[in-house]
């Protein structure tokens, strides 16, 4: 997946064991992120960056869905742990994974096995891809994704 191609719609199951669609969210712009594992601590830090930026990215028109392998009951413990007001969704055969090409093999402490590489897209209301962060770090990446949506949408209205 690139940026200027369109998003692949999918269904997963949401936080609340609902079936939610990426295509549910057509005509907004979407902020897909991708992450390796409930309750860790990059994860963790990044999902709470995502939380306390909500307000901004809500004030511009964005949604934001996280995703990764964890069950619908991890989703559910971390959402509660940590006060999130966006959907995490489930997607624990890595389908979604594979189709946005973030499910690869990464070297831990010398073991290959396969995992999600930390990656976020921006997609437009037209359902385009307009943005891809992949290898993402945590450090200001909730930040400089919202600034991107700004500066996109105020490109858009000039």
């Amino acid at each position: 997946m690139q940026e200027g191609q369109p998003a692949i719609d999918f269904t997963l199951k949401g936080t609340a064991g609902q079936d939610v669609s990426l295509s549910d969210y057509k005509g907004k712009y979407i902020i897909l992120y991708f992450y390796p594992k409930d309750h860790t601590p990059g994860c963790t830090t990044q999902a709470c960056d995502f939380r306390d930026q909500y307000a901004a990215y809500e004030d511009l028109g964005a949604v934001i869905l996280g995703v990764s392998r964890d069950t619908v009951a991890t989703h559910q413990k971390f959402t509660e742990k940590h006060a999130l007001p966006f959907l995490l969704l489930s997607d624990p055969d890595a389908k979604v994974c594979q189709m946005y090409e973030v499910f690869k093999e990464k070297n831990m402490f010398g073991q290959k096995k396969m995992g999600i590489e930390r990656s976020t897209f921006i997609i437009d209301p037209q359902f385009n891809i307009v943005k891809a962060y992949r290898k993402v770090k945590v450090k200001d990446h909730v930040a400089l994704a919202l600034a991107f949506v700004r500066e996109h949408i105020e490109k858009g209205q000039a």
